[in-house]
């Protein structure tokens, strides 16, 4: 395409003249008329076309808002035969027909920019700033659907099959726009306590796990990716570190320390490998770098796959609890490391011909093969002692039991490759608290691992923890309720806690526990709340009355854990009868109107859901003076909770006019 046609895309004027008198008679006239060249409009859908087809080209989207971008690109992709005809059509186009294209080429051109940012953009940024993403996507749906509204169809002699095909286009966009995105409400929860709380317990490393999958950020590779992906974010914001950037970047950290990376400055170190920074001119062989750090190898050591690693990367990939190869996401069959001699022979003759330097690395002792055997043994020993018939060799092992499970990844498989699950959970049947007490902790620990999630279910613990729950010590009560917090995040577990019974003693908890042992019990409550049939056990059981404490009592810290179970058992109609009181209307008002942020965001999503279903709790939550606080709101709240604010206020006065 030439310079002078790239012009007159944008500005139909001297230049198009031009082309139109070269083009003879015809065109002259049309000038006159002020209608344009074909050439220029066949120059513009070119433009889309390539706009589209380097869409194409982008692959795989962010898990996050994955469905979102497919259902754009596919709708993008419709337009083809449109355009094609375009190319074809030899008539003379209007400065409205030109205009037309000119606007949905913009809207495409912006749609274009909204997938590259989840195609390569960070994820984390993706999930903490998602409603001001699914605002950006119903803002290009918006333009889409205002530029195929404009196009004259008869004008550019579309067929009647595409012109068809273009209107359903429009009739899907019109759906898509007044249709509100459904939060991922587990995955808000789960950030909510990433983010907010401080107890370092276990059980909050496996939110954090979860968290990691879900946004599948649980390999070295993955986590540096998204360190460049955070950085380039931070210099689109002119490198200013908000509140809102900094907890993103906080988060980032949490998950190299799960997969046992190195915590460093997201904003000043390079993510470069340090060898390679120190000899930019020396090129080293690609076999020499390990696949997890991309930095030369010291101690090279083969896994079960048959790839080559630096001993001190795989081990703490391994530590991490995976048991797949980093490169080729096969099973490992074994995690024995078989040192590779031959390529660390290679390494140090190649380090000697260029006078390089290798690093010095220091392991600790307990790579030894020895050390691990002996570990091994000491294990067994462990579980064996967990069957004694003597009660006092029965308490010091599962004490020890329980301080293993806490350490690393790999004790928790080991122990329960002894078979160390089964006596565990016998002994949850034992009258003695102290052994109840370590028994029920270390089941905690364990669960944190997937696979010890079922193994522990199968063994028939759910309704022995739940026994704890019920009459345990406070601290045993306590990690009985974070047990079935985390046994809780496999869905057929929600069930079978839920029909065991689970739930009453997990109430009480919350109504009667400490702060600690609240904490615990809420977060467990709102997941189990996730299954449709708990949200019913869990008003039966009389959730509603301490949850209203913890809103009331906000010294306790926990009011956003409240409105966050409120905001799921307001999709529940038990739940809104019991809810939609006037008293609780006006707390929700009052927390809009000083509450934190946080808070204000919560209370308008709670208010929301009930309204949706219920004019009446709009008419009641105006009559408190809410109508005031949400305009606040829409202005100047979170992004979340400005969307959900104009939502409420869009209701409202609907209500008013019934």
């Amino acid at each position: 395409m030439s310079k002078t046609q790239l012009e007159s895309t944008s500005f139909p004027g001297e230049d198009c003249k031009q082309q139109m008198v070269m083009d003879g008679e015809r065109d002259q006239e049309s000038t006159e008329s002020n209608e344009s060249s074909p050439r220029e409009e066949i120059d513009i859908a070119q433009e889309i076309l390539s706009v589209i087809e380097s869409v194409a080209r982008l692959g795989d989207y962010r898990r996050s808002h994955k469905k979102e971008c497919y259902g754009l690109v596919r709708r993008m992709k419709l337009l083809l035969p449109f355009l094609e005809e375009i190319k074809d059509f030899d008539g003379t186009i209007s400065d409205v027909g030109i205009a037309s294209l000119s606007s949905l080429k913009k809207a495409l051109v912006l749609a274009k920019k909204l997938l590259t940012t989840c195609n390569e953009g960070s994820k984390i940024y993706l999930v903490v700033e998602s409603e001001a993403v699914m605002m950006r996507f119903h803002n290009v749906l918006d333009k889409l659907w205002k530029a195929l509204e404009a196009v004259p169809f008869d004008e550019f002699e579309i067929s009647d099959e595409v012109k068809e095909q273009v209107e359903l286009m429009k009739v899907q966009l019109r759906r898509a726009k007044r249709r509100t995105d459904t939060q991922d409400i587990e995955l808000a929860m789960d950030m909510m306590v990433v983010l907010t709380k401080k107890d370092d317990r276990n059980a909050d490393r496996a939110i954090i796990e979860r968290l990691a999958k879900k946004l599948e950020l649980i390999s070295v590779e993955d986590l540096e990716i998204e360190t460049v992906a955070m950085r380039n974010l931070v210099r689109e914001r002119g490198n200013q570190v908000t509140e809102s950037t900094q907890q993103m970047i906080d988060l980032l950290n949490k998950f190299k320390q799960v997969v046992g990376m190195e915590v460093t400055d997201v904003l000043d170190d390079p993510v470069v490998p340090k060898m390679l920074k120190k000899s930019p001119s020396l090129i080293i062989p690609h076999e020499f770098l390990c696949p997890i750090t991309l930095e030369i190898m010291t101690d090279p050591v083969i896994v079960a796959s048959g790839q080559t690693y630096e001993r001190e990367s795989i081990r703490k990939w391994i530590d991490s609890n995976h048991r797949t190869c980093p490169k080729t996401r096969e099973i490992l069959a074994h995690l024995s490391l078989a040192p590779n001699y031959a390529l660390k022979n290679l390494i140090l003759q190649w380090c000697e011909n260029n006078n390089f330097e290798l690093p010095k690395k220091h392991f600790p002792a307990s790579s030894d093969p020895g050390t691990t055997s002996e570990h091994q043994e000491k294990v067994s020993s462990l579980v064996k002692d967990l069957s004694s018939s003597q009660l006092e060799v029965q308490r010091k092992a599962v004490k020890k039991i329980r301080l293993l499970s806490k350490e690393n990844p790999e004790n928790r498989i080991l122990i329960a490759n002894n078979g160390g699950i089964p006596p565990i959970v016998q002994l949850l049947s034992y009258p003695d608290s102290k052994i109840l007490e370590h028994a029920v902790t270390a089941l905690l620990n364990l669960s944190i691992d997937e696979n010890n999630k079922s193994l522990i279910t199968k063994e028939g613990a759910v309704p022995a923890i739940i026994g704890v729950l019920n009459s345990g010590t406070t601290e045993a009560r306590e990690n009985s309720a974070a047990a079935l917090f985390s046994l809780s995040m496999l869905d057929e577990n929600k069930v079978t806690i839920g029909l065991s019974d689970g739930i009453p003693p997990l109430v009480d908890l919350l109504q009667n526990g400490t702060v600690r042992g609240k904490k615990d019990a809420a977060t467990a409550l709102f997941n189990l709340s996730l299954n449709h049939s708990n949200k019913g056990r869990a008003i039966d059981a009389g959730i509603v009355t301490p949850l209203l404490h913890l809103i009331e009592d906000r010294s306790l810290g926990m009011v956003d854990e409240a409105l966050s179970i409120f905001l799921l058992l307001a999709s529940h109609p038990e739940g809104r009868n019991e809810i939609g009181r006037l008293s609780f209307i006006e707390t929700l008002v009052e927390l809009m109107k000083d509450g934190t942020p946080k808070n204000k965001e919560c209370a308008t999503s709670v208010l929301l859901e009930l309204g949706s279903t219920n004019s009446s709790f709009m008419l009641a939550a105006l009559q408190f003076g809410v109508y005031e606080n949400l305009v606040e709101i829409s202005k100047s709240g979170t992004n979340r909770a400005q969307r959900k604010a104009n939502s409420l206020l869009q209701l409202m006065s609907k209500a008013e006019h019934i």
